[in-house]
């Protein structure tokens, strides 16, 4: 074992300044030699009793005898901290793959489950790995990092360091990656028609790649309504609703039961010919009922990020995601973990991500005719935890109903304003026609009077 860690001490001792432990994040685990931890801990011990000043030589070797102070180290703390979290997570490395209780006791465990065991070992390395990162500067420097700023400045004036894409609503606007945005409503309310099917498919359209978790419909009921959906915005056939004739799509019940009309049918599997050219960019679904997604972990979903090259990803719902430990110990602290972490791997990969959560039940109220009004859930009402509402770039609220064939997306919460704003919507998903309600001349012409 190298002396790096007693080099180390033995500097801080003679330039009296034991934060450089705290400024390059060193910890008493990564002081693998007994004699220097103990040190270690001495020093620490001693400083917070002596606002901040460290032992002499002389009282670190009274107190640690064994301890073999080296004077004049002129090293730098880079040079000697980096060398030293080396040493410990080589350290780490060989305790692991060595010790009984370690990989041997991991691949006994979970050798019946590959994915599973892969996982565990995975995570036991990224934790060493992150115990050997040697952090030599903090943030960016407003006044000394003009040019890192300049040249992400061109990056983005160029459109190579972050990309966007346009909502269905014009109160989103438009997605930015690296943001997480969240979509919630009561049970039943569209919130799935409206993230994971027509926002889903408006970016694929635009050229996105989305990758659709689907954690409560099977594979082929998702395929349905992206088909449906599809065909809604191509005005494949003319239906009545309410007493307005409206541009629509094939009929999602025909199509879910394989029984179609046989000119619809001919129309249809045209149509499905036709999908390359329709949708630029690509979907890929994991259902519920996939035989291979059995593992819901945010480790698998950042391996089918990559798998997939996804720039979109659909998480419906947040709250079927195998939970991350909760750690705190706090109630409600395994979501919360969750939350904190897919939002980091969000941002992490640059992807747009869509959670979709519910929102608590609340009271109906009924207008005169005995319809009920539509109400946009509240922002305290975010469902399963709040700490999605924190880690949301926008809290998106939904309420549909569709035998009124209309329903409401707003913004409750936005890092770059529009809460409060909302937009009306027609609602007939069975046929494909959700979208924004058309205002002034576009409104006429949506009708056949």
């Amino acid at each position: 074992m190298s002396n790096n860690g007693t080099l180390l001490l033995s500097k801080i001792i003679d330039d009296n300044d034991v934060q450089a432990l705290t400024r390059h994040n060193i910890t008493a685990d990564h002081f693998k030699v007994a004699t220097d931890r103990k040190a270690y801990e001495f020093i620490r011990q001693y400083s917070e009793q002596n606002r901040g000043q460290a032992p002499s030589y002389a009282t670190v070797v009274e107190q640690v005898p064994e301890f073999f102070y080296v004077p004049q180290v002129s090293d730098s703390y880079e040079w000697l901290t980096r060398r030293l979290v080396n040493d410990a997570g080589r350290s780490d490395f060989v305790d692991f793959v060595q010790d009984p209780n370690g990989l041997q006791a991991l691949f006994n465990e979970h050798q019946n489950n590959v994915p599973l065991l892969i996982d565990k070992i995975t995570e036991k390395f990224d934790n060493i790995k992150q115990r050997t990162d040697v952090r030599e500067k903090v943030g960016t420097d407003v006044k000394n990092d003009t040019d890192k700023f300049l040249a992400e400045f061109d990056r983005r004036k160029e459109g190579k360091s972050f990309k966007t894409w346009k909502s269905n609503f014009s109160n989103i606007g438009e997605y930015v990656s690296g943001n997480m945005y969240v979509f919630y409503a009561k049970s039943g309310r569209g919130k799935s028609v409206i993230a994971s099917i027509e926002e889903a498919l408006n970016m694929a359209i635009q050229g996105a790649n989305v990758l659709i978790w689907s954690m409560e419909m099977p594979w082929f009921e998702v395929l349905v309504r992206l088909y449906v959906a599809l065909s809604g915005r191509k005005g494949l056939t003319q239906v009545n609703v309410a007493g307005l004739d409206l541009n629509g799509g094939f009929d999602a019940n025909d199509v879910r039961s394989g029984k179609m009309a046989h000119e619809f049918e001919v129309a249809f599997r045209a149509f499905i010919d036709m999908l390359n050219a329709e949708i630029p960019g690509n979907i890929i679904v994991r259902g519920v009922d996939d035989d291979d997604f059995s593992n819901r972990t945010l480790r698998q979903l950042d391996t089918d990020i990559l798998q997939t090259k996804a720039d979109v990803v659909v998480v419906d719902p947040f709250y079927y995601l195998d939970y991350e430990k909760n750690t705190s110990k706090t109630a409600g602290g395994d979501a919360a973990e969750t939350s904190k972490r897919l939002r980091r791997l969000t941002g992490t990969r640059q992807v747009v991500t869509l959670a979709i959560t519910q929102a608590d039940e609340g009271k109906e109220v009924k207008d005169e005719d005995g319809e009920r009004e539509l109400a946009l859930p509240e922002r305290e009402a975010v469902k399963k935890t709040k700490a999605l509402l924190e880690d949301a770039s926008m809290l998106i609220a939904i309420d549909t109903d569709y035998k009124q064939g209309r329903g409401l997306v707003g913004i409750n919460k936005g890092r770059n304003g529009g809460e409060g704003e909302f937009v009306e919507i027609i609602y007939v998903p069975q046929i494909g026609v959700v979208k924004e309600m058309p205002k002034g001349d576009d409104l006429i012409t949506q009708f056949d009077f």
